[in-house]
């Protein structure tokens, strides 16, 4: 009588592991555009929470809007965190940084995720954009909708 050995040989782990590999092309992609869905959520609710509060700003101080983007002060959000405003500087999560400098929405568009700056500050509309988010498309920097309807517009003028 022989002894048969107890184990898996080798074609049986290969299948575990092709079966593993494919879970793992599946599964991955997933992650990948819910944490996508997740900073745009949050950078689309505190481009609203800014908006109110500038305006809040601008009703308690008799029109004028906050100087944003100016010195060293809270990172450049100034009189909104000092003021109790914001509770603190927002965080653009795609950037990874709270600073915020004077461009507006076409440097906002122009940003990576390897900006320094988080966020955009136009001072003639008194409006903040997010850096590396389109906002009209909800799109980040890396992404194909990113910027797509201002490339289309210029071609039909075209």
């Amino acid at each position: 009588m022989r002894m048969r050995r107890s184990g898996f040989t080798l074609v049986e782990i290969l299948i575990v592991v092709v079966i593993l590999g494919i879970l793992a092309a599946i599964v991955v992609p997933q992650f990948t555009n819910a944490s996508n869905e997740a900073v745009k959520g949050a950078l689309q609710s505190q481009l609203q929470t800014i908006s109110s509060q500038m305006e809040l700003y601008r009703v308690r101080n008799s029109g004028d809007f906050p100087a944003l983007g100016d010195g060293e002060e809270n990172n450049g959000w100034g009189d909104l965190v000092s003021g109790s405003y914001l509770k603190e500087e927002p965080y653009n999560g795609y950037t990874g940084s709270t600073a915020i400098a004077a461009g507006g929405s076409a440097a906002a568009l122009a940003g990576t995720r390897d900006s320094v700056t988080g966020w955009n500050y136009d001072e003639t509309s008194y409006e903040v954009f997010a850096t590396a988010y389109d906002p009209d498309n909800n799109a980040l920097a890396h992404e194909d909708t990113f910027g797509g309807e201002e490339e289309e517009e210029e071609e039909e003028e075209e």
